[in-house]
């Protein structure tokens, strides 16, 4: 049997059964690389270097046997970052293009943003909604002041945000139908549309891959073609639609822009038959677009907004921005969340909203947008494989007549991480919104060079 390395916190050492805990020793449960280990409070770095995870095949070997297997991920491991760079383990570079899925907005260790987390978690990390902070009605406070919305309510993910928009639609309509023993619980979603996860959520996700391994799915939600004037006109209805669920631009369907009219129409016919209409901006919003809010670019206002990704630059946080109207009909206990809206969060993510929201900085996000499709259609316009070149601001989408993956495995090799969307045939583009000019240089460059491993 090889050494024992027992590493247990004395708070909890003495309610532990260690005879137990030891008989599993014995039978090899923690085995691995002839160490037997037992680990309460984890080092990452302590326990890597005893495991001797050193490299990235020893990493990804480890994973497989601890983390269930719900990822298809790219065989790099991810240690530091600084900017719009990576580095891996073995210290190779790369140009991240993908934001960590359009989340690090501010790119990697903003320095204005690690010093938020660093004086936040010396003074206060978590509460509870128990209690009032000051650190998150502050970021309430100024979302409301940025926008269309009265009030906030915070969750902790993309997909939790919409639960609690399916949530609030609902509870509205049972409020505006007091005495309708069936009021409107059904909902309108669109083709390609990716709204999260969870059971609600993945109920309006168009994906049948995403929905079938877990049917039934929350019943009551009608499909339409993403730009459709005529179908979502007809279909919203007066006693039946609580509410119509639409991405202003959808990322993880293909980079596909809405237009004003179809928009609009939403906003029409919503307000004929009593529907709210909700606009996923989890991963379109907060300047991705060069616009604070990429309805603004319509100019077309929701009832509900759910927000996520870049909120907090990378930690976990979600949001609904409703109106004063919506939010009359929630009381207390209708819905709530044990981590949601934290100080440790809420205080970096203003931070971000603070940076994100000034004039110039969104016109330059808008301005390298520009630029950056201008140098992919320089670079790749002319190109068999290429369909079109698709998206506004820094969200970009380049349609492939044959699956992305190929390419994007090689700008990787060449130290480019890109995404795919769609079918799998779109290469998605989310760079970090301070990537510089030079950066996209080098992206387009890279993209351009490795193309020929589509023929």
């Amino acid at each position: 049997m090889g050494s024992s390395n027992l590493m247990l916190n004395s708070s909890i050492s003495s309610i532990i059964d260690h005879s137990s805990l030891f008989n599993k020793i014995n039978k090899g449960r923690f085995n691995n690389h002839g160490c037997w280990r037992i680990s309460a409070s984890i080092n990452v770095e302590t326990v890597g270097t005893k495991l001797g995870l050193t490299k990235s095949e020893e990493i990804m070997a480890a994973e497989a046997k601890v983390i269930v297997g719900t990822y298809a991920r790219v065989p790099i491991v991810l240690a530091s970052g600084k900017g719009c760079k990576l580095y891996d383990v073995e210290g190779r570079e790369y140009l991240d293009m993908t934001s960590g899925i359009a989340v690090n907005a501010l790119g990697h260790a903003d320095s204005d943003w690690v010093n938020a987390v660093k004086e936040q978690a010396d003074v206060l990390a978590h509460v509870s909604n128990i209690y009032y902070s000051r650190e998150q009605v502050d970021l309430a406070t100024r979302l409301v002041e940025c926008s269309f919305a009265d009030r906030v309510f915070f969750s902790n993910s993309g997909t939790e945000a919409n639960e609690a928009a399916i949530k609030f639609a609902r509870k509205f309509q049972r409020t505006m139908y007091p005495k309708e023993e069936h009021p409107p619980v059904e909902f309108i979603s669109f083709t390609n549309s990716f709204h999260g996860r969870t059971l609600g959520a993945l109920a309006l996700t168009s994906k049948k891959n995403y929905r079938i391994p877990f049917e039934p799915v929350m019943p009551g939600v009608t499909f339409l073609e993403y730009g459709d004037t005529q179908a979502a006109t007809e279909m919203i209805q007066r006693g039946k639609t609580a509410a119509v669920f639409v991405e202003p631009i959808q990322g993880e369907g293909g980079i596909y822009s809405a237009t004003k009219e179809f928009l609009q129409s939403l906003r029409s016919a919503c307000d004929d038959v009593g529907a709210l209409l909700v606009f996923d901006e989890v991963q379109c919003g907060l300047g991705r677009t060069g616009y604070l809010w990429a309805h603004e670019a319509y100019g077309v206002f929701p009832d509900i907004m759910t927000l996520a990704k870049p909120l907090a630059g990378g930690l976990p946080i979600g949001a609904v921005l409703v109106t004063e109207r919506v939010a009359s009909a929630i009381e207390y206990g209708d819905h709530g969340s044990t981590f949601a809206g934290s100080p440790a969060v809420c205080k970096p993510a203003l931070v971000v909203l603070e940076k994100i929201m000034k004039p110039e900085f969104l016109a330059s996000v808008a301005k390298k947008g520009k630029y950056l499709k201008e140098l992919l259609v320089q670079k790749m316009g002319g190109n068999s494989h290429v369909r079109e070149i698709r998206g506004l601001g820094l969200i970009v989408g380049i349609e492939l007549d044959v699956p992305a993956s190929p390419l994007v495995d090689a700008c990787r090799n060449s130290g480019l991480l890109i995404l795919t969307a769609g079918k799998g045939n779109v290469v998605r583009l989310v760079p970090p919104l301070v990537i510089s000019e030079e950066e996209l240089e080098r992206a387009a460059d890279i993209l351009s060079e490795c193309l020929p491993v589509l023929n």
